[in-house]
């Protein structure tokens, strides 16, 4: 999320001293048409992010600061989000929303492979999540792996030791958010030898990993994982024991955590006696 924050704000920033730029040598008259534009290039930039909008088709046209949205979504909900997010547009001062609710409404798929904006941004947060949980995996410490994502589709090259790592490695990618499937195409070589070449890879190589990097690593990992609630589990550690409190949804997440806390460079053992499950 905080990435594609950046990118939007980076966007508007653009916008804006373009706008100012031309608003200068034009007037008044053509700056306020930039500033239409700028702020129909915002709500259109967001939608294209957004995972519940950029399936639908919306049009939106902006002029003196009122947005006028058209198209077909299929839930009131994405009609009222669609809304919203033009409003908090800087200088969107009114919304006329004639979008139509059709329950059964289904957008024409893309008929070749080229992905939206939304869809590369996805891609490129997944594959970054992807690499740095593995980066902070103990089975896969200096990982020799290459890692593409294509439409919520991870494809990881590379070399590891064991059929066993790889299955781990499987798991792992295809318990991150947003990824639809796991094309593993890694050879396993026993022989193999991996060098650590990163920066947090370098704690492992007899450095001491502090329980402050442990507890961040095992915070972050539940926060990229699809069936972990991370904001019911609290983390802390203490000499590289890792101790699990709060609630999960169901045992098998209750598991899954503990699992996930496991795997992390530096941790001892895990401690989860006070972390509750619902089912």
């Amino acid at each position: 999320m905080k990435n594609n924050l950046k990118r939007l704000l980076l966007a508007s920033s653009v916008s804006l001293a373009l706008a100012g730029i031309s608003a200068t040598a034009l007037g008044t008259e053509d700056s306020d048409g930039l500033n239409s534009a700028r702020q129909q290039s915002q709500i259109e930039t967001t939608y294209a992010l957004s995972p519940y909008l950029r399936a639908h088709d919306i049009e939106i046209e902006v002029v003196d600061g009122k947005a006028t949205l058209t198209g077909i979504v299929d839930e009131d909900v994405y009609k009222e989000l669609a809304e919203q997010i033009a409003l908090g547009v800087q200088g969107i001062e009114s919304v006329d929303n004639e979008i139509e609710v059709q329950a059964d409404y289904v957008m024409e798929a893309s008929t070749d492979n080229e992905r939206s904006f939304g869809e590369v941004v996805d891609d490129a947060s997944i594959t970054a999540a992807v690499k740095s949980k593995l980066l902070w995996s103990s089975f896969a410490d200096g990982l020799d792996s290459d890692i593409e994502t294509h439409k919520g589709v991870v494809t990881i090259a590379g070399t590891t030791d064991s059929d066993e790592t790889k299955s781990k490695i499987d798991k792992l990618a295809l318990g991150t958010r947003g990824v639809r499937s796991v094309d593993n195409q890694m050879t396993v070589d026993p022989d193999a030898k991996t060098a650590a070449t990163g920066s947090d890879e370098d704690i492992s190589s007899g450095q001491a990993i502090s329980d402050t990097w442990i507890t961040t690593k095992v915070m972050s990992t539940f926060l990229m994982s699809r069936n972990i609630h991370s904001s019911d589990i609290n983390v802390s550690t203490e000499d590289g024991i890792v101790t699990l409190n709060g609630t999960t949804q169901s045992s098998t997440e209750n598991a899954l955590a503990v699992e996930l806390a496991q795997n992390i460079k530096g941790v001892k053992s895990v401690i989860a006696t006070d972390l509750g499950s619902l089912l």
